[in-house]
């Protein structure tokens, strides 16, 4: 990790001094596959609205100097959207013993550095530090290997999440509309839940 970058942690309400940085860093990460999102700043920063009124919440920053070039946000599933939630009812596991890691974003320039298991670490440690916390997840975006718009050099990080001890759940899929680039509405696209066991002190 080069010297002049900084990882900061911030929780509930805390967050909210960032939205302006981390929206702006959202909105333009998330327009690159596999997520083509023709999203903007003003949307993003009232999604994030939901981490900062979650007491439970964590936001971690990275920083090059003064800019936010990396974040990685999280919370108890119990107070994550509805739609996120229902998998898991379907399943049996309770909400309440799930904390839901969210997107986790980061310029490319940062990449390859340990940024991607710093994000993890911090909201593991995290949701340990919540009590009564049993399972992380997060969603991953369902992408066909031959999709047209995938990138000849794209690599996907399932590696790294098997790595990390999250095992996809192909049965445990959630729907949501967004406007993809040049597309004129939203259309529904499906994302799979991962998920690890939160062993106490790893």
């Amino acid at each position: 990790m080069t010297s002049d970058v900084q990882v900061l942690v911030r929780r509930g309400p805390d967050i909210a001094e960032w939205f302006d940085a981390v929206a702006g860093l959202r909105a333009s990460v998330f327009r690159a596959f596999p997520y083509l999102y023709e999203g903007d700043a003003e949307y993003e920063k009232h999604y994030l609205a939901t981490y900062a009124r979650s007491a439970g919440s964590v936001l971690v920053l990275v920083l090059a100097g003064d800019e936010v070039v990396g974040a990685s946000t999280g919370l108890p599933l119990g107070e994550a959207e509805p739609a996120f939630q229902a998998p898991f009812l379907d399943r049996g596991i309770p909400v309440e013993e799930v904390f839901y890691c969210g997107e986790s974003v980061l310029l490319p320039a940062f990449r390859g550095q340990g940024l991607g298991h710093r994000f993890f670490d911090e909201r593991e440690a995290h949701a340990r530090s919540l009590g009564g916390i049993r399972w992380t997840s997060f969603a991953s975006v369902n992408r066909a290997s031959d999709d047209p718009r995938r990138p000849a050099d794209y690599r996907g990080n399932d590696v790294f999440w098997t790595r990390r001890g999250y095992t996809r759940q192909p049965d445990m899929q959630v729907s949501l509309p967004w406007k993809q680039l040049g597309e004129a509405h939203e259309s529904e696209q499906t994302l799979t839940m991962w998920l690890r066991p939160l062993e106490a002190g790893q």
